[in-house]
């Protein structure tokens, strides 16, 4: 029983941590409602229940709860982004950059083309998975270091690559922001590295601390600047330009207690691929 509380726990942590930069940058465009906000929440305390349950982490260790969080965390992401860009019928009017599937800001009406092209990035996804698991089951000598910086990196490459393609077409390409998601990827590998030797956990938990550090820059450190999609567009809820602001301790809090976890499972003898 206490297994799954913790994990609830961390779920609905790093579902507050997804649920509240994407609350911070979009609420002044969208306006706020507890429905969207809770959405996120929801979904990733049952992914963290359901993905503790699968793969049987021990989760009262401060190790493998934070492995836990990188694992829902990307889930979560990658759950909704799919529903967004494949799935979902919405205006998006609203949008500079769309967020149902584009090539170069032409929108792709056609039902039948976003689910096949979904599937398609679906399947990849998975076969890259499997790929994983079975070079980590072979009998192949490889070094754990070169082993943490193309499994770390390779989910690094994946988000920029995606992420110039979603964007770049409309708002330019940024050389440093390309290689932002790599070098944030594979710097957490390496701490994830530490704490497992399992590939599927080191490259899930890459991309994604690299996704909450990545947002948690833009977010915060540029407030005044317009999300990506809603670039250009205007501010129809002023009102939250302060509101917001109430959520930042909260924030900050889940941060803090990610940090002083990874001391503490610094601290405890660990056995990892490094």
């Amino acid at each position: 029983m206490i297994q799954f509380a913790i994990a609830l726990m961390i779920g609905l942590m790093a579902g507050t941590h997804v649920a509240t930069w994407g609350m911070y940058k979009d609420s002044i465009h969208e306006g706020f409602t507890f429905r969207k906000y809770l959405r996120s929440i929801f979904l990733s305390g049952m992914i963290a229940v359901l993905v503790e349950w699968v793969t049987g982490l021990e989760v009262t260790q401060p190790s493998n709860m934070l492995i836990l969080y990188g694992l829902t965390y990307i889930l979560e992401r990658f759950f909704v982004e799919f529903y967004k860009n494949f799935l979902r019928e919405e205006d998006q009017s609203k949008f500079f950059i769309p967020m149902q599937f584009h090539i170069m800001g032409r929108i792709i009406e056609s039902r039948r083309i976003r689910w096949t092209v979904g599937a398609s990035c679906f399947l990849v996804l998975l076969l890259l998975l499997v790929g994983l698991h079975r070079i980590q089951n072979s009998e192949l000598e490889i070094s754990p270091w070169l082993m943490v910086f193309l499994v770390g990196s390779l989910g690094g490459w994946i988000s920029a690559f995606a992420g110039a393609w979603k964007d770049a077409p409309l708002e330019g390409f940024e050389l440093l922001k390309f290689f932002r998601s790599p070098l944030l990827a594979f710097f957490y590998a390496i701490l994830i590295a530490n704490f497992t030797d399992n590939y599927l956990y080191i490259f899930l938990c890459g991309i994604g601390y690299t996704v909450g550090t990545a947002e948690t820059y833009k977010t915060f450190f540029f407030p005044s600047k317009p999300r990506g999609k809603f670039a250009g567009k205007p501010i129809l809820f002023p009102e939250m330009l302060e509101r917001r602001k109430w959520f930042i301790p909260l924030y900050g809090a889940i941060w803090a207690l990610l940090i002083a976890t990874f001391i503490i499972a610094f601290l405890q003898p660990n056995k990892g691929l490094i």
